[in-house]
């Protein structure tokens, strides 16, 4: 069956639900944003922006050599080696990657689930890695809330795995433009990956320039998983 890129005739009932919910996701999330229910999938964020880092940098040919989660929701990737200008965006970037992956990822309860395992195998891998107490216990926390969720899904009627890994991905990518925000422009932090990026990269743009040009890209991200996700949904 053809793709409806041109989204004709939207939107049906599924269509309908999907901006409906993630519009109720991203109100809930900025009406709770500074209350400590969210701390947890705060911390999520923090989490998937320093496995980016490590990715890029095991792409690269580098090494890991540890990472930390802070409950401050701070975090921080050692690396050694690898391509450095490539791996300092990845973190704001990939963040905003994954957020759009997990929104898309649940618009089918069969994706949800590889998404689910996916997510939970890779809490498992960062504990490996984990250096302090706070990644360890997120990892070991997030892996116990998702198994909980997947077994409720397939053992009663309450069906809310979609919903969650919804949830995380709208998160992800709201979290992803605020954080950069928060770094660069309204408080200006000189240790931040885009202060870092602006002192590597010879070209001439200060760290609030990347700054800006990470935040369009991390929206771009949102806005194509919205469109993205109507069109596998028509």
């Amino acid at each position: 069956m053809r793709p409806n890129w041109e989204l004709t005739h939207c939107c049906n009932h599924e269509q309908v639900v999907f901006l409906v919910t993630v519009s109720v996701c991203a109100v809930v999330i900025l009406a709770l944003w500074r209350t400590v229910l969210l701390r947890p999938f705060k911390l999520v964020t923090v989490f998937l922006h320093e496995a980016s880092h490590a990715i890029a940098c095991k792409l690269t040919c580098g090494h890991v050599e540890g990472i930390q989660v802070h409950a401050d929701e701070g975090g921080t990737t050692q690396t050694r080696g690898g391509i450095y200008w490539l791996i300092l965006p990845a973190g704001y970037l990939g963040s905003s990657f994954w957020g759009m992956v997990l929104i898309l990822a649940s618009t089918n309860l069969l994706t949800a689930r590889i998404a689910a395992g996916c997510f939970i195998a890779s809490l498992l891998v960062m504990l490996l890695v984990a250096q302090n107490w706070t990644l360890r216990g997120l990892c070991i926390g997030f892996v116990l809330f998702l198994g909980v969720v997947w077994v409720l899904q397939e053992t009663t009627k309450i069906h809310i795995l979609r919903y969650i890994i919804l949830f995380i991905g709208v998160m992800n990518s709201l979290f992803s433009v605020y954080d950069i925000y928060d770094d660069l422009i309204s408080r200006r932090v000189h240790s931040s990956d885009a202060e870092k990026f602006a002192e590597a990269c010879p070209c001439p743009c200060n760290g609030a320039g990347w700054g800006f040009i990470w935040g369009v890209i991390s929206f771009l991200f949102l806005c194509g998983a919205m469109y993205l996700g109507l069109v596998i949904l028509s």
